[in-house]
């Protein structure tokens, strides 16, 4: 429960119809099990603890007296059980004669609650309002084992140790309705909703309801879990196949079909509650509707991590999603440049070729754009310029690859300017400091510009989002231009982008391939110092660490909220097998050190398309102060 996360579970125990003594063994062994496992919230199958398929046997007294004595000895049997558990059963009201469908929450052999299902089907194969009545529409109260109990639909579980935690319940066919509680619920401050179901099973009906329950966990912003009905059943006319699910905010994270047990895994409690707190959409409940409040409590300790974390988390991982995700980004990417270029004119579309991987990408898009617009590629100028730590591996690449992209080349060295400079500002060559190398930077921006100014074209910038996120870019060099079309896409992402144009072109240009190939094969450098045997001397990730690492930091940082010990936690769990412990710890230190000072370039960084969920634009998703302290951060990752 520590950082947020909860094991939680939706179980299918195996029952027999209208053996309730033997379901409720069924299901007090179940949530012993799923206690052993970790689990603090397990939902069970609607109407459980009878079967569903009982029929009019619902209207007998002898099924159920069964059905409470059932309840009785699960209370007795769990009562040392700290998990949350709702369990699906026919429940009586004494006083006015009428039964409901209901989901009974119990905790440490007590009931917390008895939530009534809302909607009733009665079509198709459903004939529920046979035996059942709705929940009603005001509160409502009968007696349960012995108990006075409310019964209301409009109930939350809140628990007192685990800000965040509430738990609301929906029964079934409330998911399909056009007006599900869960709605409500949500909007009340319910981050998890449990759903017993009994939902039969028929050619292609799966499908339907996973989009169901993986869609009401993104619009809800919450955790889904969906508890199905099993082996057991009465297969009269109708087959249960135990579908369980458990959604977290429009993802997946377990799946069981066909099989009765546990599905386990954890959801991120301040994942969502950070995501509710961004999204100004997200608003309260109407406080003219009464939400009533019951209170748990589970005791704090380090929840077993199982569901995955993608090491990549911008990257997918299945080929033809990250194939699919590569044009996509491509596509908004120059979408965005041919706006710019129609909106202010421009004649041209002038790069910066360095032959590295960032220029590639930029030229690339910006060959689309000029597609889009109908318009050659030698309307890009691509200039290339070389200086004291240019190779001939990244010129001769720059050169081979603005010819097969039919770019017009312009190749202008710019070392004596650059010398000259040094003398001007009394810079020894020798001193191989900061200045010597921002001077190379900044004497290319000047290049770039005034190349523009003469073809009547904009700057396309090349820096991509990892770049801006530690400051790794000369202010008023290459951090400027005049349209940044990387600005949003991480580094770990351009290798991919750039790998998906090589693959697409195998068989229409074999040159173009090889080239991208080998610019994708050479170390990531900003060739500022001089080459040593003609080899690149220079190598960023020796510099700054690991893009693998510091995209991942990124992503949890500033898309989820996360606070440094959280990150570094799932950093270990998805990434610990390639860096130990110390190297994570180090360039998470060094990430947070350099965010936080290099603020005051994304403050006035260049317009530029945002791709994707995480952008660091000062006019949209990241506004930051420039002289905002990073110590609360680090002093958090302190004794780790």
């Amino acid at each position: 429960m520590r950082d947020g996360f909860i094991c939680i579970a939706a179980g299918t125990p195996k029952i027999r119809v209208a053996d309730c003594r033997y379901n409720a063994e069924q299901i007090f062994t179940m949530m012993r099990e799923a206690d052993k496992q970790g689990v603090k919230i397990l939902a069970l199958p609607e109407l459980c603890l009878t079967g569903y398929t009982c029929g009019d046997l619902f209207l007998q007294d002898t099924l159920l007296d069964g059905a409470e004595e059932g309840l009785r000895t699960i209370l007795e049997a769990t009562r040392h059980l700290e998990i949350l558990t709702a369990l699906g059963m026919p429940v009586r009201n004494k006083w006015n004669s009428k039964l409901y469908n209901c989901a009974v929450v119990i905790q440490r052999g007590e009931i917390k609650g008895v939530v009534p299902k809302t909607y009733i089907p009665n079509y198709g194969e459903f004939y529920e309002q046979r035996w059942f009545a709705s929940n009603p529409a005001a509160n409502d109260s009968l007696l349960l084992c012995g108990e006075e109990i409310e019964l209301t639909g409009r109930l939350l579980h809140e628990c007192e140790t685990v800000p965040g935690l509430v738990v609301g319940v929906e029964i079934c066919e409330d998911l399909w309705a056009p007006e599900p509680p869960s709605t409500r619920l949500a909007r009340a401050g319910a981050t998890v909703i449990l759903n017993l179901s009994a939902s039969n099973e028929v050619v292609g009906k799966a499908a339907y309801r996973r989009q169901l329950v993986v869609g009401q966990s993104g619009r809800l912003c919450c955790a889904y879990v969906y508890a199905d009905a099993g082996e057991g059943e009465s297969t009269t006319d109708l087959v249960f196949t135990g579908h369980n699910m458990i959604a977290e905010n429009g993802v997946l994270l377990a799946e069981r079909r066909f099989a009765t047990g546990l599905t386990v895994s954890e959801i991120d409690v301040g994942r969502l509650v950070y995501d509710r707190r961004r999204m100004n959409t997200f608003t309260e409940q109407d406080r003219t509707v009464e939400i009533w409040r019951s209170y748990f409590q589970l005791e704090m300790a380090k929840t077993k991590l199982t569901r995955y974390v993608s090491p990549t988390p911008f990257i997918p991982e299945n080929e033809a999603d990250r194939a699919a995700r590569c044009e996509e980004i491509l596509t908004i990417a120059a979408l965005g440049l041919k706006k710019r270029l129609e909106h202010t004119g421009a004649k041209t579309a002038v790069v910066g070729l360095s032959g590295g991987l960032d220029s590639t990408l930029a030229l690339l898009i910006a060959a689309l754009a000029m597609g889009m617009l109908h318009r050659p590629a030698s309307d890009i100028v691509a200039v290339t310029m070389p200086c004291f730590g240019t190779t001939d591996r990244t010129r001769n690449n720059a050169v081979v690859l603005a010819g097969r992209m039919g770019a017009t080349l312009r190749a202008i060295p710019i070392g004596e300017t650059v010398r000259s400079h040094f003398r001007d500002i009394g810079q020894s060559p020798e001193n191989r400091d900061v200045t010597y190398e921002n001077a190379q930077a900044r004497e290319r921006t000047q290049v770039l510009m005034d190349v523009a100014n003469q073809t009547g074209g904009l700057v396309i910038g090349t820096g991509d989002l990892s770049e801006l996120a530690l400051g790794w870019c000369t202010y008023n060099g290459d951090h400027m231009s005049m349209y940044a079309v990387n600005a949003s896409i991480p580094k770990t992402l351009v290798r991919h982008l750039v790998d998906y144009v090589a693959r697409d072109n195998l068989k229409k240009d074999q040159e173009l391939t090889d080239v991208l190939e080998d610019i994708l094969d050479t170390p990531v450098s900003p060739e500022l110092l001089p080459a040593v045997q003609g080899e690149i001397s220079q190598r960023t990730e020796d510099l700054v660490g690991p893009y693998e690492l510091h995209d991942f930091f990124l992503y949890y940082v500033l898309r989820w909220g996360f606070g440094p010990r959280k990150v570094f936690r799932l950093a270990e769990l998805a990434l610990g097998r390639t860096y130990s412990r110390e190297v994570i710890l180090k360039w998470l230190r060094s990430f947070y050190r350099r965010f936080f000072a290099q603020q005051f370039k994304r403050s006035c960084m260049p317009d530029g398309p945002k791709v994707g969920s995480v952008a660091l634009s000062p006019r949209g998703d990241w506004r930051m102060p420039s002289d905002a302290a990073a110590r609360l951060w680090l002093e958090e990752l302190e004794g780790l």
